[in-house]
């Protein structure tokens, strides 16, 4: 399976010729390692488990995706039907924070990092639209 064309779908326009996604990754859960990506998209397999483990600290002390600082929004990501962790960049050296959506299937996490004035639900259409697909093909 290549994983690219999901990286490219993800980044890509939608049917109205929009696009919200910056940068994206796919990750194994089992293997907690990068399987796919763009190109500024380097998460670590710590900063993948740290996803996966326990997340009862994110609302307090937040997380890191590629090394950038992030707070979290909302932690839907063990609800079934939603299955999503919402993140939110501290701002970088311009005064600009990102959004950022997080997708778990039964193998995957599918990561998006919102362009700068992507709002994210946006983004989180883009990364739910991955996930359905990567669900119904028993990802």
């Amino acid at each position: 399976m290549s994983w690219d064309a999901y990286i490219q779908s993800l980044t890509g326009a939608d049917k109205e010729g929009n696009s919200y996604v910056e940068e994206a990754a796919i990750c194994g859960l089992e293997t907690k390692s990068l399987w796919a990506n763009s190109a500024n998209m380097n998460i670590t397999p710590a900063e993948i488990q740290k996803l996966l483990g326990d997340r009862k600290d994110f609302g307090q002390c937040g997380t890191t995706i590629c090394g950038t600082k992030c707070r979290m929004l909302r932690d839907n990501l063990d609800t079934d039907g939603m299955n999503s962790l919402d993140l939110k960049t501290a701002p970088d050296t311009e005064g600009n924070t990102y959004n950022i959506c997080i997708g778990k299937t039964g193998k995957t996490l599918v990561i998006a990092k919102g362009k700068k004035d992507a709002n994210g639900g946006q983004v989180a259409t883009k990364v739910f639209e991955t996930v359905s697909h990567l669900k119904k093909a028993q990802f």
